[in-house]
């Protein structure tokens, strides 16, 4: 019982901090402020995380999208191109779309370097499982011989690309809309790599 409670206190405390910081700033948001808007003490965010950077690291950790995308690979994957890699897509965007608040802070203070460093894990984890999946369809004769880590790294960055391109201003680039782009470049990749 005592677990869920601090459970429930550190989940509230880093959505907060969230809320607060994509509005006013990591810099401009101090731990008493955080601590006010979950509901709890000042020294009850410091008994949890120790400091406001601790605090938005454990934040990036928790809501990052590493462990559910490696649930995806694990559970979802069924071993047709087109209907994988577009799933994959869509969960992909459904993931950072979820987080956009995080990806604001994270990216908009130059200050938080060295948690970008560590975040970077969760796209490394991707790479990781794009790449095997790559690879293991190439054994199993569903992909042509290919350098796996480049297309996955090319399929990550296609889609950072257009999770980015909407991430810091409202208007859309362009009418179509993120379906049709998932669609779209899903397709280019099967139409490259089907054997």
């Amino acid at each position: 019982m005592e677990n869920k409670v601090v459970l429930d206190t550190r989940t509230k405390l880093m959505n907060a901090a969230i809320d607060l910081m994509a509005v006013k700033g990591y810099k401009g948001v101090s731990t008493k402020e955080i601590a006010a808007t979950a509901g709890v003490s000042e020294m009850t965010l410091f008994r949890n995380f120790g400091s406001k950077q601790n605090l938005l690291e454990k934040a990036v950790d928790h809501y990052h999208y590493s462990i559910e995308m490696t649930h995806i690979f694990n559970e979802n994957v069924i071993g047709d191109l087109r209907s994988d890699l577009l799933m994959i897509s869509q969960m992909y965007h459904e993931l950072m779309e979820r987080n956009r608040k995080l990806f604001l802070i994270v990216l908009s203070d130059h200050e938080l370097v060295e948690i970008r460093e560590k975040a970077q894990k969760h796209p490394r984890k991707l790479l990781e499982l794009l790449t095997n999946y790559f690879k293991d369809m190439e054994r199993k004769n569903k992909l042509v011989s290919t350098d796996a880590e480049m297309q996955a790294i090319t399929f990550m960055w296609m889609n950072y690309g257009a999770f980015l391109s909407q991430l810091f201003v409202k208007s859309e680039l362009t009418a179509k809309s993120k379906q049709d782009f998932m669609r779209s470049s899903v397709e280019l990749f099967v139409r490259a790599l089907s054997p």
